[in-house]
């Protein structure tokens, strides 16, 4: 069985996301206020730095939602391929979950965008059999992660707690009621506090 990971910012009140995400505005408002640890800010640590080390390790497969892969709603723009440019930063299979099929599409660097239509399920199985024991992460966004978390799937969850408050968008634990990940690791800077949870026996 592949080791399962996941990697979210977060806000103090929960939120993964602001409100009214859009092609234009993919994090909703507010949302880039969750992410300057690892965006460049000149207020970032080697904290911040060796946790940017956790978020990008290289892994085997991908299992994204399609509101992450496209902020729009409804059928998919043929010519959109994502949020990330010609190369994204997976460089592996990517299968995000949708309800409305479409052909892979192939990107730079080892990419390649599968859409799933069978449920959250569905898309983690095909990335375990193509990740080849080389690890999966679910890349978000809320929706998928908690399904991945009612499915106990996850070993490894990082959350980046950023000090600041949303007050609306995308939370991320609403309808997860088990929680049996154990901080095993904790970094901190002005910017975000890292914390990295594992399951028991996945120690």
């Amino acid at each position: 069985m592949s080791d399962t990971t996941c990697h979210m910012s977060i806000s103090l009140d929960g939120f993964v996301a602001g409100p009214d995400q859009s092609l234009a505005n993919g994090l909703g408002v507010r949302g880039g206020e969750l992410h300057p640890w690892h965006m460049g800010d000149p207020r970032a640590t080697e904290n911040d730095r060796i946790a940017e080390g956790w978020l990008m390790r290289p892994r085997g497969a991908y299992v994204m939602g399609s509101n992450m892969f496209s902020p729009g709603r409804g059928e998919w723009d043929p010519d959109w391929t994502g949020l990330w440019g010609p190369e994204p930063p997976y460089h592996a299979p990517v299968f995000v979950l949708t309800h409305h099929a479409r052909e892979p599409i192939e990107m730079e660097g080892g990419t390649v965008f599968h859409f799933v239509t069978e449920g959250f399920d569905a898309a983690y199985a095909r990335a375990v059999e193509t990740a080849e024991g080389r690890g999966v992460d679910i890349a978000g966004g809320a929706s998928t992660v908690q399904q991945a978390l009612r499915a106990g799937v996850i070993d490894e969850l990082t959350l980046d707690v950023a000090p600041v408050l949303l007050g609306r968008g995308e939370r991320l634990f609403d309808g997860v009621e088990d929680f049996d990940l154990e901080p095993v690791e904790v970094l901190g800077s002005p910017l975000a506090t890292h914390i990295r949870y594992r399951r028991a026996e996945a120690r």
